[in-house]
């Protein structure tokens, strides 16, 4: 791994495009790694890395060999880098002593939970009791990744510290519970975290879904959609009715994009934009947002009917998931609204036979719908140290290319920026499905979702095989990533 890292190191270390591996950095007191400037970032092939302003700095090198039972190597580092993310890194933290993560205080032991989500960029951090110890996972980049194990002792502790913060009853251990709260971290954005409890076989398990309150990178060019999709987005968005539906899997970005495509339509002109959404994930100022009441006092059909009474240009729906908001937002979009929504299916012609599988009519399938976008999320490459290989037959197959065969492909390698696990973010693969006079001619007369797949097929309709085949011949996934994006045609 180290041979691609030490010719991205070659200079001083750019610490604004380095991932910081928490289990590693806040092992290390705060106080003693904001005082000599020093920075552990990463464990590689059985070392430390360790970012230093002063690579003379003997007394410091020291005292933070004393941390690690592993080799530690030194790298010089950009001053003004280094100092930014030793910030982001510690915060106004200054511990005195080093615990892999103050299993005696319940309050530091979560802050050290949250910091190692957010220094990872986590979406997801997971507390998951077993028969021994309390396993912490963290889903970074749509993979999950152990952290650390606790002892149960402290399990309770941690528990009733989440819950308070959430809002949850911390009385109440036999039945699940959901709640939200935000944490502001260091002087950075602060976070929106969504908090949901579960009742196991050993003890309550807790998952966290953090989402940045900062929506101003919300925007369709940050997605990911090239040129041409993108405008034919952009051009069903500016029609003052009709449904755009966003389809996938979960964790897919669904809501993200329609976030992204409401933060255009409000920018471009003055809108009345009301959602109903379960739970709202982003904040977006100059949106009436409603949040579905877990009771059912709030539900999906009865926030809908209520928001028609409101003159709302645009609705958003966060999933179309039952016979009456199906109808309620055919009927909507109908009437002269612009309806956004998701829905689970794995291709854009699968949102038109679920529509119908629900209970809609085909002629109202065929007068509403405007554009269905299935999308998906796969693992980025680390740009810096990714290895190229020739693409083998079998490999091509998958993606129904064998022209492809040969061609250069790229996979995994591992580099001090990306703290060695070859990879970096994720890419958004899209596949836009445009009803056409022509496509709603078809779904009024009938056709299943196997010849609405032919007929993509016959009009070379872009779809997200294409794509994910596009993105690994220009070194953006690895052969793994872009299978998993493969429709299963």
């Amino acid at each position: 791994m180290f041979p691609s890292g030490e010719r991205a190191v070659s200079e001083l270390l750019d610490l604004t495009q380095l991932q910081v591996d928490p289990s590693v950095a806040l092992a290390v007191p705060a106080a003693l790694s904001k005082r000599r400037r020093l920075l552990p970032f990463a464990r590689i092939d059985g070392e430390v890395c360790v970012a230093c302003a002063d690579p003379e700095d003997v007394t410091g090198q020291r005292a933070i060999r004393r941390h690690f039972s592993e080799p530690v190597r030194f790298l010089a580092a950009d001053p003004i880098s280094l100092a930014a993310a030793l910030a982001r890194t510690y915060g106004d933290e200054a511990r005195g002593a080093a615990r892999p993560a103050a299993e005696d205080d319940a309050v530091t032991l979560c802050n050290d939970l949250l910091r190692a989500a957010i220094l990872r960029r986590a979406s997801d951090l997971h507390v998951d009791p077993q028969r021994e110890g309390v396993r912490v996972r963290l889903r970074c980049d749509g993979v999950l990744e152990d952290y650390q194990i606790l002892e149960t002792s402290v399990l309770a502790g941690l528990m009733s510290r989440f819950k308070v913060l959430a809002g949850m009853d911390i009385a109440e251990k036999r039945a699940p519970q959901d709640g939200r709260f935000s944490h502001d971290y260091g002087g950075e954005h602060p976070v929106e975290l969504r908090a949901a409890t579960l009742p196991t076989k050993y003890g309550e398990r807790l998952t966290l879904r953090l989402l940045a309150l900062q929506t101003e990178s919300l925007t369709l060019e940050r997605l990911g959609l090239a040129k041409e999709p993108l405008a034919r987005l952009d051009r069903n968005l500016e029609r003052p009715h009709g449904l755009i539906l966003v389809t996938g899997p979960t964790g897919s970005g669904k809501s993200t994009t329609l976030y992204a495509g409401i933060r255009r339509l409000i920018a471009q002109r003055p809108l009345n934009v009301i959602t109903v959404e379960d739970p709202i994930e982003f904040d977006i100022d100059g949106v009436a947002q409603v949040e579905v009441d877990s009771g059912d006092r709030v539900g999906f059909g009865r926030a809908l009917r209520s928001m028609l009474r409101h003159d709302p240009d645009v609705i958003m729906i966060g999933e179309i998931r039952d016979p009456e908001t199906a109808g309620v937002a055919m009927k909507a979009a109908l009437t002269g609204h612009l309806v956004l929504s998701t829905l689970h299916t794995n291709t854009a012609p699968g949102a038109i036979t679920r529509l119908i599988d629900m209970g809609v009519e085909r002629y109202l399938v065929a007068a509403t719908l405007r554009l269905v976008v299935a999308q998906r999320l796969a693992r980025g490459l680390c740009s810096r140290c990714r290895a190229p290989r020739p693409l083998s037959a079998a490999e091509a197959a998958v993606f129904g290319a064998p022209e492809a065969e040969g061609e250069t492909v790229y996979e995994a390698a591992g580099c001090l920026y990306c703290a060695g696990r070859g990879f970096s973010g994720r890419s958004g693969l899209f596949e836009l499905l445009e009803m056409t006079p022509a496509w709603t001619r078809r779904v009024v007369e009938g056709a299943d979702e196997a010849a609405l797949i032919a007929a993509m097929r016959a009009e070379k309709v872009p779809t997200l095989t294409e794509a994910a085949l596009r993105a690994l011949l220009a070194g953006d996934l690895d052969f793994s990533g872009a299978a998993s994006a493969v429709t299963p045609w």
